[in-house]
């Protein structure tokens, strides 16, 4: 029996990879998150280089404070950790990999309105591999998504297939060009929706983002969580400070310590490149791009 989700969702979300809830938090939320993000843009006022909390846009200036990422958020802000233990994203994850789950990381991306940094196309699980893939990401709309937004795009299937090479001349820049392994770009689809809706995606289906194009802010809180028999592989980028320290990242259910092993080809992200860790600056690696990296100020 599921919680919250159909047969017919589950279905989908086996064969595609991806779901979108449309409408699936009251407003009342969103108006706290987004006094949270601007709680924390006033942080950013003054800083001139990104810091433990806030990755600041390539076009950011002091005076004109933009934010691409806030990190950790569930750590930093006691609304978006509650909204993490709710029913309201734990119930669907449940339905997908089962009552035990385990928290990855959290994060908030951001794409200011007439810029917003495009993600590069990639695999969550070739940074973060485990002993299985039973590893999802919900993503929080928070403004209302359409196609100039830059929104979450997806190959629907391509969690069943590899986990492609994100290396260039043997370092990992965490992003490859879907043309270069068959891929088509008119097979991918956008995760668009009005605000408050959810979209959730396998660890393993190929996404990224473009620029935000539009005159609006573009933002998503994602909670990315496993099933807590998948256990990180040595060489991954998952923070291991031993298993106490790892139980206290259990969402909902019991932890283990017999992990689940599923027989997935995968490359460990090594040699990592010299530069902060952050998605951002380790797609900078990459020797051509899908998308544009530079837009106009807004």
């Amino acid at each position: 029996m599921t919680e919250v989700l159909s047969n017919e969702q589950v279905a989908s979300y086996r064969e595609n990879g991806y779901l979108l809830l449309e409408n699936h938090l009251p407003e009342s939320i969103l108006i706290e998150i987004r006094n949270e993000i601007s709680r924390f843009e006033e942080e950013a006022k003054g800083m001139i280089e990104s810091n433990d909390r806030l990755d600041l846009e390539d076009s950011h200036t002091p005076e004109d404070p933009r934010l691409r990422r806030i990190k950790l958020p569930h750590k930093i802000s006691e609304i978006m950790r509650d909204l993490m233990y709710s029913d309201l994203i734990l119930a669907p994850a449940r339905d997908l990999i089962g009552p035990n789950l385990r928290l990855h990381t959290t994060k908030l991306n951001m794409k200011s309105a007439g810029y917003g940094a495009a993600v590069e196309w990639h695999q969550d699980y070739a940074f973060y591999p485990h002993t299985n893939d039973d590893i999802l990401a919900i993503g929080v709309i928070i403004d209302d998504m359409e196609s100039q937004n830059g929104p979450l795009m997806v190959y629907p299937g391509s969690h069943k297939g590899p986990v492609y090479d994100h290396h260039v001349e043997g370092v990992f820049a965490g992003a490859f060009v879907p043309e270069d392994v068959g891929l088509n770009p008119a097979d991918a689809v956008e995760l668009k929706g009005p605000a408050g809706s959810i979209s959730i995606h396998h660890g393993r289906i190929v996404h990224g983002s473009s620029l935000n194009t539009s005159e609006s802010a573009r933002r998503i809180l994602f909670y990315e969580m496993m099933a807590a028999d998948a256990f990180p592989i040595m060489g991954s980028m998952t923070r291991w400070d031993g298993i106490e320290d790892y139980n206290t990242r259990m969402l909902c259910g019991e932890p283990t310590i017999a992990p689940r092993l599923k027989d997935i080809p995968i490359r460990i992200p090594q040699p990592q490149p010299d530069v902060p860790i952050s998605i951002y600056e380790i797609q900078k690696g990459m020797r051509s791009r899908s998308f544009r990296t530079i837009g106009k100020k807004a």
